[in-house]
């Protein structure tokens, strides 16, 4: 059996964030589903951009702050 490259998630919103969902799906002249995954996408790289902000400025603190790579980053 063939696995999908793309995986589906299931999520609940407020009758507010639909609204405007939709209203900037509409205005951007795409679905629903894609604009949604847009927006997930930059929540994700704005949180990822976060984590390592704080990671940085953790280590400039420490001076004996050891170097770890970024696969063995611990995300909150």
């Amino acid at each position: 059996m063939i696995s999908p490259t793309k995986q589906r998630l299931n999520i609940t919103l407020s009758k507010d964030d639909k609204t405007f969902l939709e209203m900037i799906s509409k205005k951007e002249q795409k679905p629903v589903a894609t604009k949604a995954r847009e927006l997930l996408e930059m929540a994700i790289e704005i949180h990822e951009d976060y984590q390592i902000e704080k990671l940085i400025n953790d280590r400039e603190k420490n001076s004996k702050g050891k170097y770890i790579k970024f696969e063995d980053v611990c995300w909150e």
